[in-house]
Formats: C-alpha cells, sequence, structure tokens
C-alpha cells in the first residue's frame, strides 16, 4: 500500500459490537477512525465476525436486541463492508505461525493481513503477536 493510498481497517467482532452499541470500550481514537474510513469507503469486516455473533447469541453468551440478520443488514448499511472467506484467507489463517487457536481470530487476522489493513482489536494476544500485522488497539 503506497503511502498516498486511503488505509483500510478491518474491524474485530468486538471492535464491530461495541461500534454498533457506542460502548465506549471503544476508544476515541478507534471511533474517529472507523469513523473517517467509513466516509472513506475504506471500514471492513470479515464474514467470520456475523457467524460469530450469530452463534455466541445462540449459546446466549451475547444479547442481541434484533435477528443477526437484521442486525448484519443495519451494519453493512452503514458502508461498513464485509470481506468474505476465501480460500487464500483460509490458508493464510491456518499458516500464522505463533498465532492462538482460535479460528475466528485466525480468520479475521488472516483478512487484514490478506487486505493489507490496519486490523482494530483489543485482543491482548493479537495485540502482542509478533507476526507483521499492522493492529491498533481498539480501547484507545
Amino acid at each position: 500500500m503506497g503511502s498516498n493510498e486511503v488505509k483500510s481497517y478491518v474491524l474485530d467482532t468486538n471492535a464491530l459490537l461495541w461500534l454498533m452499541r457506542a460502548d465506549h470500550s471503544l476508544g476515541r481514537q478507534s471511533v474517529n477512525m472507523a469513523d473517517d474510513a467509513m466516509r472513506s469507503d475504506s471500514l471492513f469486516v470479515s464474514a467470520i465476525s456475523f457467524w460469530e455473533v450469530a452463534a455466541l447469541s445462540m449459546k446466549g453468551r451475547l444479547k442481541m436486541h434484533e435477528p443477526v440478520s437484521d442486525w448484519r443488514r443495519r451494519v453493512l448499511g452503514l458502508s461498513i463492508r464485509e470481506i468474505p472467506l476465501s480460500g487464500s484467507i483460509a490458508i493464510g489463517a491456518a499458516q500464522l505461525i505463533d498465532f492462538h487457536a482460535d479460528p475466528a481470530d485466525r480468520m479475521i487476522t488472516a483478512t487484514a493481513l490478506e487486505h493489507e489493513a490496519v486490523l482494530i482489536t483489543a485482543y491482548r494476544t493479537i495485540l502482542a503477536w509478533p507476526g507483521n500485522l499492522m493492529r491498533h488497539d481498539a480501547r484507545q
């Protein structure tokens, strides 16, 4: 990505939930980054995040105030673009070295890497991961 190009950002699942709920866990700098990225059509979410929200909702671990399919439409209506899973993302996720085992985190991280995007995440294990990933602490 050249220095004159607009940066792209990928929200992890928690950052997406915090943004959609106006939760103050998402730091002011992250909110500003997300707002700017939405205006420039450069804010993304991995399709696996919608799976993760649906799975957590079905297990009763996440309270949703609307059906997840309606929530997804609302997310996408805010100029947040969905990146579908692909074979190259799946392979990249499997090949992450010294990365924890959570498959959703692997897919989200591989998505950010493949699209040369900054990952907005609060997960300490991802923030501390030594891999070549552009990342921003969502709590900031």
